[in-house]
């Protein structure tokens, strides 16, 4: 059966890729031609026979983003919860004490993951990084949203919990640590082979302070079988750093280069804690230096630790240095956009500097760095002869308005709210804002109902057997009734 063409004519804008200076530029007045899943004609005066055309004027057609770092499992079920409340006692993390008594059941993790999905794919993220806990359905679940993806399933040699709110201890099992790696191998693989033809695997030993360096080891080994990278998260926590000196006399970065894995295999989920780090003194290193030379990446995800008061120093630092930064959206909500404009704004704060994050730095870290980064040169990008994954914003949206830089208005402005039409592998998954692939109000419904039965089991996971209530109190009491008024004479 022969590919249908489809042109989208008279584009006003299209983000193009111009490999001969190897960045993204705009095209004025332009078409988009793709055939099956492969653009054909990027560019002015589309002349070849088409089955379907499509008017593109007062349209931008942008590259579909790129997400390498999600958790589409858990994450959704944390929203009105974990918004503003970490450990205090525990570098202001929200990992020992509250996301262990939060997360959703594995019950409740395909409609966890639709509706987390069904976010991305409205704020134009073609392809994501999957990283949740091996399940049965799980590859069928992703493809069944049109979304590319690369699942991760993550493994771990043994878990952390806290028994008093400041001190946090490991517990280790090293064999059901070697059978969940085993059976990420197998799903992974079986990702490679589905049908759909859209997803991809990675490699996941979970947090470098649970793993051992055994499982590191044979982790960095099955994904260089494979040609696929490897992701784990390390320096995401004070805690974790002082883990890790305190357990090797090294720091997490140290570590990973000392037992071999630090490299351009690796991705490091978020890689903040350097010993170089504001909220770090540890003068007798350099993390930066060490990391920038290893070739390994970095997946920045902004949201999740400003909301700690926790943030990378910084994307433009690490960017301009030329180590690879993607994005990610590690928690709710699900929208690249508004992590790119995060990751501007953080950094600028941070450094006092408003060109430490620029527009430039987060856009290319959304597209093509975190293509290069899942060695896909064929995504991030609008060229002939990559996969037809882009978005179709409306300029004309009034939050677009004036036009005057489309990039500037969309991230600082408009946000998802001008993303009219996506488009993966050649085929429409978002059509007016609407998601064409999710039943997102039955979705949600599922999410609700799991949320709540998740709620009321709180007590029988917390080390203080605290209700979710006590955990993260409402912003304002909740009270069956107010005090009559007083009589007015």
């Amino acid at each position: 059966m022969t590919a249908r063409t489809t042109l989208i004519r008279n584009l006003d804008l299209i983000v193009a890729w111009d490999e001969s200076d190897s960045r993204h530029v705009y095209l004025q007045n332009a078409d988009l031609a793709f055939t099956g899943n492969e653009v054909v004609h990027a560019g002015p005066g589309f002349v070849g026979q088409a089955d379907v055309t499509i008017e593109g004027r007062g349209l931008m057609a942008m590259p579909g983003l790129v997400n390498i770092h999600s958790h589409p499992f858990s994450e959704p079920g944390n929203k009105g919860v974990t918004e503003e409340f970490a450990s205090d006692k525990l570098g202001q993390s929200s990992l020992y004490e509250y996301l262990p008594v939060f997360g959703m059941e594995p019950q409740d993790a395909g409609a966890s993951s639709r509706v987390a999905i069904s976010e991305l794919l409205k704020s134009g993220v073609t392809t994501v990084a999957d990283l949740s806990i091996n399940r049965e359905g799980w590859l069928d679940d992703l493809a069944s949203t049109g979304i590319r993806a690369f699942v991760c399933p993550m493994y771990r040699s043994g878990y952390w919990y806290t028994k008093n709110g400041h001190e946090v201890e490991y517990a280790w099992d090293q064999k059901a640590g070697e059978a969940a790696f085993a059976a990420a191998l197998q799903t992974v693989d079986r990702a490679a082979k589905h049908p759909s033809g859209r997803l991809s695997g990675m490699m996941g030993p979970a947090q470098i302070d649970t793993c051992t360096e055994g499982l590191f080891k044979d982790s960095l080994a099955e994904a260089q079988r494979r040609n696929i990278p490897l992701q784990t998260h390390a320096g995401q926590a004070i805690v974790e750093f002082n883990e890790m000196v305190r357990r090797h006399g090294k720091t997490p970065v140290e570590w990973l280069d000392q037992i071999g894995v630090l490299g351009p295999d690796l991705v490091i989920g978020h890689g903040i804690f350097l010993n170089d780090h504001p909220q770090i003194h540890w003068p007798h290193s350099d993390d930066f230096a060490r990391l920038r030379d290893s070739g390994a990446a970095v997946a920045h995800c902004p949201t999740v630790f400003a909301r700690r008061g926790i943030a990378l120093n910084t994307i433009g630092r690490y960017m301009n240095a030329g180590i690879p930064v993607g994005l990610g959206t590690d928690t709710f909500p699900h929208n690249m956009i508004d992590e790119m404009r995060l990751a501007c704004y953080v950094a600028r704060i941070l450094t006092g500097n408003y060109k430490m994050g620029t527009t430039r730095h987060a856009f290319e870290a959304a597209t093509i760095v975190g293509a290069k980064i899942l060695r896909r040169p064929d995504l991030g990008r609008i060229a002939a002869g990559c996969k037809a994954d882009f978005s179709l914003v409306d300029l004309s949206h009034p939050y677009m308005q004036p036009a005057y830089e489309p990039l500037r208005s969309l991230i600082y402005s408009a946000s998802e709210r001008a993303v009219r039409d996506v488009y993966i592998d050649g085929v429409q998954v978002v059509k007016s804002g609407k998601v064409l692939t999710v039943d997102i109000e039955a979705e949600t419904d599922r999410l609700v109902e799991g949320q709540r039965r998740r709620m009321a089991t709180v007590p029988q996971r917390d080390w203080a057997r605290r209700t979710a209530e006590q955990m993260a109190p409402p912003v304002i009491t909740k009270k069956e009734r107010l005090p009559q008024s007083r009589p007015v004479h």
